[in-house]
């Protein structure tokens, strides 16, 4: 028995959203008398971090302290329409509807304000603790608590905002047909080092190590742990999740998740991450998300470094000890490849 050590790469462009045009998000924004923001979408948060993301867009966009916007995801019957929380779109395209809307309240509100401190409302500006305040005179003051009072109550305004972003329709070469199918993408590069046994097939992660562009990080730590759970999913496909094969018969397959096998965390690995910035055009802040594929790379990075550790080529999911035992033996052996 050996244990073959083998490392492959792979590197991927991702699309983000559904493209070739449309792909609306929308979202609403409003606030209380408190001077506190809600922020409703029908955009749901599948654990992802999509109430966290949009919560700093709309405090920033608007100038008011994080903790004083609250997000709802209600659903398709009371909130603003949504494609859905799919194709790595959520931070981009419910990102950019959330700032138009906060854009448009943050108008409402700077008017307001105006009103009370008797300027115009393009001298003033926000200082991201929950106050207004006259431009170069900092003491010429008032907290947005007091204007959510005055415009609802003095005023007779709703301090509120809609927004809706929409991808342009992609032009088309009349000569070729050739289209633009995404505003923009987001990039990865995986490096999987692997061991695999000779004589049973098995396969044990050994390290990654990878680097991952996607626009602006605005939440570096939920970044950071999208990054390592979807890596940790790519293995799982790629080395794990099947009902079938299971010999001499498939009713000897798992009968429940509690059978069902995935890694845990005795098969978990080191894993070096590297997140790169280079902020999106039209993404919100500069955002794209890394969404589904932090999964992506590593499925053709694993199959890469079996081949380099023995030599063989499995080019159906997952790569099961079974699989691996047969290409092994149907070659006459392991024959490991060379390593750069």
């Amino acid at each position: 028995m050996t244990r073959h050590r083998g490392r492959g790469m792979a590197s991927i462009n991702y699309p983000i959203g559904m493209n070739l045009g449309g792909d609306p998000s929308q979202a609403l924004v409003h606030s209380n008398p408190s001077g506190q923001f809600t922020v409703a979408l029908s955009s749901i948060d599948l654990g992802q971090g999509m109430k966290s993301v949009t919560r700093q867009i709309c405090a920033e966009t608007l100038g008011v302290p994080v903790e004083d916007v609250y997000v709802d995801t209600a659903d398709s019957d009371t909130g603003p329409h949504c494609m859905g929380s799919f194709a790595s779109r959520g931070t981009h395209r419910v990102g950019n509807a959330v700032m138009a809307a906060a854009r448009e309240a943050r108008g409402v509100m700077m008017e307001a304000a105006a009103e009370e401190l008797e300027v115009n409302a393009a001298d003033l500006e926000t200082d991201g603790r929950g106050n207004i305040h006259v431009k170069g005179a900092p003491h010429r003051s008032i907290s947005t608590k007091d204007v959510a009072i005055a415009a609802q109550f003095k005023q007779g305004k709703t301090i509120s905002g809609r927004g809706i972003f929409l991808v342009p329709l992609s032009n088309v070469d009349p000569e070729t047909g050739e289209m633009s199918p995404a505003t923009c993408y987001a990039h990865a590069c995986l490096v999987a080092e692997v061991e695999v046994d000779d004589e049973t097939g098995e396969v044990a992660m050994v390290r990654m190590d990878s680097a991952y562009e996607l626009g602006r990080a605005l939440n570096p730590r939920l970044v950071e742990q999208q990054l390592v759970g979807g890596a940790w999913m790519g293995v799982s496909h790629a080395l794990y999740e099947t009902p079938e094969p299971y010999y001499p018969d498939p009713v000897h397959g798992p009968r429940d998740f509690v059978e069902y096998l995935m890694p845990g965390p005795g098969d978990i690995c080191p894993h070096d991450i590297a997140v790169l910035e280079r902020p999106a055009p039209d993404g919100p802040f500069g955002a794209k998300g890394p969404g589904e594929m932090c999964a992506n790379p590593v499925l053709p990075a694993v199959a890469n470094a079996i081949f380099n550790a023995v030599g063989v080529r499995i080019d159906d999911l997952p790569i099961t000890p079974e699989k691996v035992l047969r290409a092994i033996k149907s070659q006459g052996g392991a024959r490991p490849q060379a390593r750069r």
